[in-house]
Protein backbone atom coordinates (compact mmCIF):
# COMPACT_ATOMS: atom_id res chain seq x y z
CA UNK A 1 0.00 0.00 0.00
CA UNK A 2 1.45 3.39 -1.02
CA UNK A 3 0.87 6.60 0.89
CA UNK A 4 -0.64 9.42 -0.77
CA UNK A 5 -1.22 11.60 1.78
CA UNK A 6 -0.91 14.93 1.56
CA UNK A 7 -0.50 14.59 -2.43
CA UNK A 8 -3.84 15.59 -5.27
CA UNK A 9 -4.93 13.60 -8.46
CA UNK A 10 -7.54 14.52 -11.52
CA UNK A 11 -9.50 11.97 -12.70
CA UNK A 12 -11.56 12.59 -15.95
CA UNK A 13 -14.64 10.36 -16.57
CA UNK A 14 -14.69 9.73 -13.14
CA UNK A 15 -18.42 9.25 -13.01
CA UNK A 16 -18.73 5.57 -13.91
CA UNK A 17 -16.50 2.75 -14.81
CA UNK A 18 -12.42 2.67 -14.82
CA UNK A 19 -12.66 6.22 -13.98
CA UNK A 20 -14.90 5.63 -10.91
CA UNK A 21 -12.73 2.55 -9.53
CA UNK A 22 -9.30 5.14 -10.08
CA UNK A 23 -10.87 8.58 -8.06
CA UNK A 24 -12.07 5.47 -5.61
CA UNK A 25 -8.49 3.65 -5.32
CA UNK A 26 -6.41 7.26 -5.35
CA UNK A 27 -8.78 8.31 -2.45
CA UNK A 28 -8.31 5.29 -0.31
CA UNK A 29 -4.50 5.68 -1.22
CA UNK A 30 -4.96 9.16 1.07
CA UNK A 31 -5.01 11.38 -1.86
CA UNK A 32 -7.30 14.12 -2.56
CA UNK A 33 -8.84 13.44 -5.79
CA UNK A 34 -10.79 16.05 -7.95
CA UNK A 35 -13.94 13.91 -9.88
CA UNK A 36 -14.59 15.00 -13.12
CA UNK A 37 -16.91 14.19 -16.00
CA UNK A 38 -20.19 15.70 -17.90
CA UNK A 39 -22.14 13.10 -16.06
CA UNK A 40 -23.35 15.47 -13.44
CA UNK A 41 -25.15 12.27 -11.41
CA UNK A 42 -22.11 10.08 -11.53
CA UNK A 43 -19.92 12.27 -10.31
CA UNK A 44 -21.81 12.98 -7.55
CA UNK A 45 -22.08 9.01 -6.79
CA UNK A 46 -18.39 9.10 -7.40
CA UNK A 47 -18.19 11.51 -4.94
CA UNK A 48 -20.53 10.36 -2.49
CA UNK A 49 -18.50 6.90 -2.36
CA UNK A 50 -15.50 8.65 -1.26
CA UNK A 51 -16.78 10.56 1.44
CA UNK A 52 -18.61 7.06 2.29
CA UNK A 53 -15.37 6.17 2.56
CA UNK A 54 -13.58 8.73 4.53
CA UNK A 55 -11.96 10.05 1.59
CA UNK A 56 -11.81 13.68 0.94
CA UNK A 57 -13.50 14.46 -3.01
CA UNK A 58 -14.92 17.49 -4.78
CA UNK A 59 -16.56 17.61 -8.31
CA UNK A 60 -15.49 19.51 -11.19
CA UNK A 61 -17.58 19.40 -14.35
CA UNK A 62 -15.71 19.55 -17.61
CA UNK A 63 -16.14 18.64 -21.42
CA UNK A 64 -12.18 18.16 -21.72
CA UNK A 65 -13.22 18.72 -25.63
CA UNK A 66 -13.49 22.09 -24.61
CA UNK A 67 -9.89 24.20 -23.56
CA UNK A 68 -11.73 26.67 -21.44
CA UNK A 69 -13.77 23.45 -19.59
CA UNK A 70 -9.82 22.24 -19.29
CA UNK A 71 -8.40 25.67 -18.02
CA UNK A 72 -11.39 25.74 -15.43
CA UNK A 73 -10.47 22.48 -14.05
CA UNK A 74 -6.71 22.84 -13.64
CA UNK A 75 -7.78 26.42 -11.84
CA UNK A 76 -9.88 24.92 -9.58
CA UNK A 77 -8.05 21.62 -8.90
CA UNK A 78 -5.10 24.59 -7.63
CA UNK A 79 -6.82 26.78 -5.93
CA UNK A 80 -8.63 23.79 -3.64
CA UNK A 81 -5.47 22.18 -3.16
CA UNK A 82 -2.83 24.26 -4.10
CA UNK A 83 -1.00 21.37 -6.12
CA UNK A 84 -1.52 18.41 -8.30
CA UNK A 85 0.91 15.82 -8.64
CA UNK A 86 -0.98 13.39 -10.27
CA UNK A 87 -3.75 12.93 -13.24
CA UNK A 88 -5.44 10.17 -14.89
CA UNK A 89 -6.72 11.37 -18.22
CA UNK A 90 -9.45 8.68 -18.52
CA UNK A 91 -12.60 10.51 -20.54
CA UNK A 92 -13.20 9.01 -23.76
CA UNK A 93 -16.17 8.25 -26.08
CA UNK A 94 -16.15 4.83 -28.45
CA UNK A 95 -18.37 7.20 -30.60
CA UNK A 96 -21.14 5.27 -33.64
CA UNK A 97 -20.17 1.49 -34.65
CA UNK A 98 -19.72 1.77 -38.60
CA UNK A 99 -16.78 0.72 -41.10
CA UNK A 100 -14.40 3.57 -42.42
CA UNK A 101 -16.43 4.27 -45.49
CA UNK A 102 -19.83 4.50 -43.45
CA UNK A 103 -18.44 6.41 -40.75
CA UNK A 104 -19.82 10.12 -40.86
CA UNK A 105 -17.59 13.20 -40.61
CA UNK A 106 -19.79 14.45 -37.62
CA UNK A 107 -18.84 10.82 -35.55
CA UNK A 108 -14.57 11.19 -36.66
CA UNK A 109 -15.01 14.87 -35.62
CA UNK A 110 -16.37 14.02 -32.16
CA UNK A 111 -14.65 10.99 -31.24
CA UNK A 112 -11.05 12.72 -32.52
CA UNK A 113 -12.32 15.86 -30.35
CA UNK A 114 -13.15 14.14 -27.25
CA UNK A 115 -10.20 11.28 -26.85
CA UNK A 116 -7.32 12.74 -28.63
CA UNK A 117 -7.76 16.43 -28.46
CA UNK A 118 -9.20 16.68 -24.80
CA UNK A 119 -6.73 14.29 -23.75
CA UNK A 120 -3.75 16.78 -25.40
CA UNK A 121 -5.69 19.66 -23.77
CA UNK A 122 -5.72 17.83 -20.75
CA UNK A 123 -1.88 17.22 -20.55
CA UNK A 124 -0.93 20.51 -22.06
CA UNK A 125 -3.03 22.22 -18.91
CA UNK A 126 -1.53 19.40 -16.32
CA UNK A 127 2.02 19.89 -17.58
CA UNK A 128 2.23 23.70 -17.52
CA UNK A 129 1.58 23.44 -13.59
CA UNK A 130 3.23 20.27 -13.12
CA UNK A 131 6.87 22.17 -14.13
CA UNK A 132 6.40 24.72 -12.39
CA UNK A 133 5.60 22.60 -8.99
CA UNK A 134 8.68 20.46 -9.18
CA UNK A 135 9.73 16.19 -9.43
CA UNK A 136 7.85 13.27 -8.81
CA UNK A 137 4.71 14.22 -10.75
CA UNK A 138 2.90 11.66 -13.04
CA UNK A 139 0.49 11.49 -15.31
CA UNK A 140 -1.69 8.62 -16.96
CA UNK A 141 -3.10 8.34 -20.23
CA UNK A 142 -6.36 5.55 -20.61
CA UNK A 143 -5.79 4.26 -24.52
CA UNK A 144 -6.85 0.78 -25.32
CA UNK A 145 -5.98 -2.07 -27.02
CA UNK A 146 -7.44 -0.49 -29.91
CA UNK A 147 -4.92 1.34 -29.70
CA UNK A 148 -1.96 -1.63 -30.53
CA UNK A 149 -4.23 -3.78 -32.94
CA UNK A 150 -7.22 -2.57 -34.98
CA UNK A 151 -10.76 -2.91 -34.61
CA UNK A 152 -13.32 -3.39 -37.59
CA UNK A 153 -16.47 -0.83 -37.11
CA UNK A 154 -14.61 1.42 -34.94
CA UNK A 155 -12.25 3.47 -37.32
CA UNK A 156 -12.63 7.12 -35.43
CA UNK A 157 -12.02 5.27 -31.57
CA UNK A 158 -9.04 3.23 -33.19
CA UNK A 159 -7.69 6.26 -34.62
CA UNK A 160 -8.05 8.29 -31.54
CA UNK A 161 -6.62 5.68 -28.92
CA UNK A 162 -3.70 5.13 -31.71
CA UNK A 163 -3.49 9.27 -31.39
CA UNK A 164 -3.05 8.94 -27.14
CA UNK A 165 -0.19 6.19 -27.61
CA UNK A 166 1.99 8.29 -29.28
CA UNK A 167 1.11 11.53 -27.76
CA UNK A 168 1.59 9.71 -24.46
CA UNK A 169 5.24 8.62 -26.01
CA UNK A 170 6.16 12.12 -27.39
CA UNK A 171 5.62 14.13 -24.05
CA UNK A 172 7.06 11.55 -21.50
CA UNK A 173 10.55 12.38 -24.14
CA UNK A 174 9.97 15.83 -23.67
CA UNK A 175 9.69 15.91 -20.13
CA UNK A 176 11.53 12.65 -18.53
CA UNK A 177 14.31 15.08 -17.43
CA UNK A 178 11.96 17.42 -15.78
CA UNK A 179 10.09 15.61 -12.99
CA UNK A 180 7.46 14.29 -14.77
CA UNK A 181 6.37 10.71 -16.29
CA UNK A 182 3.76 9.72 -18.67
CA UNK A 183 2.46 6.58 -19.08
CA UNK A 184 -0.34 4.97 -20.94
CA UNK A 185 -2.64 1.96 -19.96
CA UNK A 186 -4.73 -0.09 -22.73
CA UNK A 187 -7.02 -2.05 -21.13
CA UNK A 188 -9.16 -5.06 -22.50
CA UNK A 189 -12.41 -5.43 -22.42
CA UNK A 190 -13.16 -4.39 -18.91
CA UNK A 191 -16.78 -4.42 -17.30
CA UNK A 192 -18.29 -1.14 -18.21
CA UNK A 193 -21.37 0.77 -19.34
CA UNK A 194 -19.18 1.55 -22.75
CA UNK A 195 -17.52 -2.81 -23.55
CA UNK A 196 -21.92 -2.51 -23.40
CA UNK A 197 -22.76 -0.30 -25.65
CA UNK A 198 -20.31 -1.82 -28.04
CA UNK A 199 -21.42 -5.01 -27.65
CA UNK A 200 -25.14 -3.56 -27.96
CA UNK A 201 -25.89 -5.51 -24.89
CA UNK A 202 -25.95 -8.66 -26.60
CA UNK A 203 -25.00 -11.45 -24.75
CA UNK A 204 -23.71 -13.58 -27.83
CA UNK A 205 -21.86 -10.67 -28.62
CA UNK A 206 -20.05 -10.30 -24.93
CA UNK A 207 -19.35 -14.03 -24.80
CA UNK A 208 -17.31 -13.82 -28.30
CA UNK A 209 -15.71 -10.57 -26.83
CA UNK A 210 -14.42 -12.51 -23.73
CA UNK A 211 -13.58 -15.54 -26.19
CA UNK A 212 -11.11 -13.83 -27.75
CA UNK A 213 -9.26 -13.11 -24.22
CA UNK A 214 -6.66 -16.11 -23.15
CA UNK A 215 -7.53 -15.80 -19.59
CA UNK A 216 -11.53 -16.09 -20.33
CA UNK A 217 -12.94 -13.13 -19.21
CA UNK A 218 -13.50 -9.42 -18.96
CA UNK A 219 -11.35 -7.58 -16.69
CA UNK A 220 -12.96 -5.04 -13.55
CA UNK A 221 -12.05 -1.10 -13.40
CA UNK A 222 -10.92 -2.21 -10.20
CA UNK A 223 -7.75 -3.78 -12.19
CA UNK A 224 -7.15 -1.02 -14.09
CA UNK A 225 -7.36 1.08 -11.44
CA UNK A 226 -4.43 -0.92 -9.37
CA UNK A 227 -2.23 -0.44 -12.54
CA UNK A 228 -3.29 3.66 -12.81
CA UNK A 229 -2.87 4.52 -9.64
CA UNK A 230 0.77 2.12 -9.52
CA UNK A 231 2.11 3.71 -12.07
CA UNK A 232 1.76 7.19 -10.21
CA UNK A 233 3.94 5.93 -7.21
CA UNK A 234 7.58 5.90 -6.76
CA UNK A 235 7.29 1.94 -7.00
CA UNK A 236 7.28 2.85 -10.86
CA UNK A 237 10.04 5.74 -10.65
CA UNK A 238 11.71 4.21 -13.80
CA UNK A 239 8.81 3.63 -16.10
CA UNK A 240 7.65 6.48 -18.35
CA UNK A 241 6.74 6.59 -22.13
CA UNK A 242 5.06 2.90 -21.88
CA UNK A 243 1.74 1.70 -23.46
CA UNK A 244 0.79 -0.99 -21.49
CA UNK A 245 -1.41 -3.77 -22.12
CA UNK A 246 -4.00 -4.48 -18.83
CA UNK A 247 -5.88 -7.30 -21.27
CA UNK A 248 -6.04 -10.70 -20.36
CA UNK A 249 -3.51 -11.70 -22.61
CA UNK A 250 -5.48 -10.43 -26.34
CA UNK A 251 -2.48 -8.43 -27.79
CA UNK A 252 0.16 -11.69 -26.67
CA UNK A 253 -1.77 -14.39 -29.16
Amino acid sequence: MTDMNGKTAIVTGAGSGIGRATALLFAARGAKVIVSDVDQSGMEQTVGAIDDAGGEAHLVPCDISQADDVARLIETTINMFDRLDYACNNAGIEGETAETVECTIENWRRVIDINLMGTWLCMKAEIQHMLEAGEGKAIVNVSSIAALIGFGGLPAYVASKHGINGLTKTAALEYAQRGIRINAVCPGAIETPMIHRVTHHDAQEEAAMIARHPMGRMGTPEEIAELIVWLCTDAASFITGQTIAADGGYVAQ
